[in-house]
């Protein structure tokens, strides 16, 4: 089959990798110059990291490189998935510089409408030879369609009125991932928007160069320091599978049954002692920082790591916290820029950086379909994630964000293969239907809604990978995992995954086939299979499914 692959990040490479291997032809696209989703150097801050360990945070079949420390920095992860794209030859399917501005079904294909980003921004790179040389948009039909533009892609910028004032007098206004060198903080008066990670990854650098260097935290988050007490790396509790089951989920398991029954005061003390540490750890009630509520309810808002140097230069007053604060307006005071708070105060503000999280969207796509894939709330109706109820041909992946972003892309991605083969048993839509809207309740209580339109699985990141192993008959050995409930899970562990599911392919000698109908006995061939395009179909099915020059986006 020809598939078509929205995004170049961990999600759109390890889908593009797996399904290369099943014999698949693909495009990957992205409007970016290179590779790498949210670490591309056009999204990428100052100070940015990750947040899981560098063991935790790689490929089954690719560790990342020996001499990266343990957290590794943005330009390192963007390297580490170049690498990945060209060990595994993904290279000569990559159609950088490229946005997707439409992708619509067409007589049985998917017609994907693009553009060349690279003529359009004079602050691009030159075009490399992977990139597509487009003078105008064009229309590709693929057999299939993978969503792997990423959740977190396009940020959310808060809209403040006085906006033009603030601007004439200098002031700028920018979202996080549009703002990459600190040196344009230097000697500035700077405000940084939000708590979580990204703010106070990015704070820190600014506070190094800034006159001042103020944090508007609306609300107080927990942090979990990288190394409890100094000492114990964080990933020993909570990158465990016992840290997993520490938090309750929809269907209990084993283990799981005593910790969240007769076991219960010990796991809640066992959540809360971190809490405790991290008080001492990090001064937060000389500085007036504890959150509100317990450690406990750190799942129902947004697990962060606290950064390096943050909590220092809170106790140097480099960096102040107004917490429960909010900017209810931006102004000019005596021809200088200036925010106002929800408290009256007005503060000096030559730069505002916002890091106030993402907008999960998929502005391709038409508003019918689109409508197709929200429940009336406009959270994604995916089952396991991945998969629509009601748009034949078309995948997501990288809708299920979490500590293991990329094992969790990975095993989505062998899912969303072993489907194609026709290898995936899968429930009729109404049971398929009713799974989704359970899991959205459950994630709905357990997260405070604090989900992300459906498209976030922390803590359960594990549950997801067990969730698409199990599907498939394909889970790793009891042995294994019960390692993973002492120590750090181990996506190495998971690397025959993929030979394992290549090799029962080739004992049924199994071709592609098609989603959603579990009874349709052995998949079909190419030549028979509805959704393929034959050579020069495009052509004709375009010239019958819109008028000529008719592309919009």
């Amino acid at each position: 089959m020809r598939i078509g692959i929205i995004g170049a990040g961990v999600a759109g490479l390890s889908t593009a990798k797996v399904l290369k291997q099943l014999g698949h032809d693909v495009v990957v696209f992205d409007r970016t110059p290179d590779v790498g989703g949210v670490w591309s150097r056009t999204r990428r801050y100052p100070g940015v990291s990750t947040q899981s360990p560098k063991a935790q945070y790689s490929l089954s079949d690719f560790p990342m490189p020996a001499d990266y420390p343990e957290w590794p920095n943005g330009e390192q992860v963007q390297r580490y998935f170049a690498a990945y794209a060209t060990e595994f030859g993904l290279d000569e399917h990559l159609r950088l510089n490229t946005e997707v501005v439409k992708a619509r079904p067409a007589d049985g294909c998917w017609a994907v409408t693009v553009r060349d980003t690279s003529l359009s921004s004079s602050s691009s790179p030159e075009p490399s030879p992977l990139s597509l040389s487009l003078s105008a948009e064009r229309t590709m039909l693929f057999d299939r369609l993978v969503v792997a533009n990423g959740v977190f892609c396009e940020p959310a910028l808060p809209h403040f009125p006085g906006l033009e004032e603030f601007t004439a007098a200098g002031g700028r206004l920018c979202a996080g991932t549009e703002f990459h060198d600190a040196e344009e903080a230097r000697g500035k008066h700077a405000l940084v928007v939000g708590y979580g990670k990204s703010a106070c990854d990015v704070a820190v650098p600014i506070s190094q160069v800034a006159v001042s260097t103020d944090v508007i935290a609306r609300q107080m988050l927990w942090k979990v320091p990288r190394r409890i007490a100094g000492v114990l790396n964080f990933k020993l509790l909570l990158l465990t599978r016992l840290g997993e089951a520490l938090f309750r989920y929809r269907v209990l398991r084993g283990v799981e049954k005593f910790l969240h029954g007769p076991g219960d005061g010990l796991r809640r003390r066992m959540i809360n002692s971190i809490g405790s540490v991290a008080v001492r750890q990090y001064g937060l009630e000389q500085a007036g920082l504890v959150p509100r509520g317990r450690m406990e309810d750190i799942v129902k808002g947004a697990i962060g790591l606290g950064t390096e140097g943050f909590y220092e230069g809170v106790a140097d007053g480099s960096i102040t916290v107004h917490r429960d604060q909010t900017i209810v307006r931006l102004l000019a005071q005596d021809g200088r820029p200036r925010a106002e708070l929800a408290d009256g105060r007005v503060l000096p503000a030559d730069l505002v950086v916002c890091a106030t999280g993402f907008t999960q969207a998929v502005p391709f796509l038409d508003p019918d379909i689109e409508q197709r894939l929200l429940d009336e709330r406009g959270n994604f109706m995916l089952y396991r994630q991945v998969l629509p109820l009601d748009v034949p041909g078309l995948y997501f992946n990288g809708y299920n964000s979490s500590f293991f972003s990329p094992l969790n892309a990975e095993m989505a991605a062998v899912w969303i293969a072993a489907d194609l083969a026709g290898q995936l048993p899968l429930p009729a839509t109404e049971a398929r239907r009713r799974a989704v809207v359970d899991q959205l309740a459950f994630m709905d209580v357990a997260t405070d809604t604090h989900h992300c339109r459906g498209t976030k699985i922390i803590p359960f990141s594990m549950h997801n990978v067990d969730e698409f192993l199990d599907d498939l008959d394909l889970n790793i050995s009891r042995f294994v995992r019960a390692s993973h409930w002492i120590n750090p899970v181990n996506p190495a562990a998971y690397r025959r995954v993929m030979p394992r599911l290549l090799a029962r392919l080739r004992q049924t000698d199994t071709g592609p086939g098609r989603h959603g109908d579990p009874t349709s006995g052995p998949a079909q061939s190419r030549s028979t299979d509805p959704w393929s395009v034959a050579p020069g179909q495009a052509e004709r099915l375009l010239e019958h499914s819109e008028e000529p020059g008719g592309h919009s986006g």
